[in-house]
């Protein structure tokens, strides 16, 4: 199956240069859960799931409990979370993350950075069809891990695939990690599956795997990084998918 592509790898995710980027786009994220479904985690599965995440990104305990406080604050902006479509250079196709409490600026802002670099924002759903939103899992691979007897055992919570990959580290290693793949539907009962097995992801996302991916350049892959480094700067942006392979 291809991937969408996101472009920041994991050890480049983990260079604290980055972290004045991730941090709040996480803390955003942690907030909201906590404002929807309230802030105790064990009651709330989306914050849980938040937490998990911020904290596979080495996000500290301090900012994880000042957005979740934040949830409770009176002025707090009602925060959003938006999608764009967008068509690039060279057949690329982007699906655009994005949580804000001012869209006018959000969309005027990515607009902005679009234009700049020959891509375009396209009317909201024109990408539907090129993209699958899936359940998105991402283990350790353990020595003693029976691969088989694991997929068997997810198929009834809505596994589709499970995918051997590695993971680059910071000192140079791959760690082997397993993408484990469901349906849109699913993320709630796959969720409850690992914590049953006490299985804790490293990462659990929903994402936009592309239905056909391409392969890029070099040369093209390089242009198309610069654009995505520039959406990925801005505040509102959360990810950026796209049907490269």
């Amino acid at each position: 199956m291809g991937r969408a592509f996101e472009y920041r790898k994991a050890a480049k995710m983990k260079r604290w240069g980055t972290m004045s980027r991730v941090f709040p786009k996480l803390g955003k994220i942690i907030t909201m859960a906590a404002k929807e479904g309230g802030q105790d985690p064990d009651m709330n599965p989306k914050l849980r799931t938040a937490i998990l995440n911020a904290k596979a990104q080495n996000m500290p305990k301090d900012n994880i409990d000042a957005a979740i406080k934040r949830a409770a604050a009176k002025d707090l902006a009602d925060i959003k979370e938006i999608t764009y479509d967008v068509k690039a250079s060279h057949g690329v196709q982007m699906i655009i993350e994005c949580a804000t409490d001012n869209n006018t600026r959000t969309v005027a802002n990515v607009k902005a950075i679009l234009v700049r670099n020959g891509a375009e924002m396209l009317t909201s759903g024109s990408l539907n069809f090129m993209f699958t939103h899936k359940a998105v899992f991402i283990i350790d691979k353990k020595d003693n891990m029976d691969i088989e007897e694991l997929e068997l055992e997810l198929i009834d919570y809505g596994l589709e695939e499970i995918e051997e990959d590695v993971e680059p580290q910071e000192n140079g290693d791959d760690l082997p990690i397993l993408r484990i793949y469901g349906e849109f539907k699913s993320f709630g009962e796959l969720s409850k599956a690992f914590e049953e097995r006490g299985i804790e992801p490293k990462k659990s996302t929903l994402e936009y795997i592309a239905n056909t991916p391409i392969e890029l350049s070099d040369e093209h892959m390089e242009e198309l990084d610069t654009l995505i480094d520039k959406l990925e700067e801005d505040e509102d942006v959360q990810t950026v998918f796209t049907n490269i392979n």
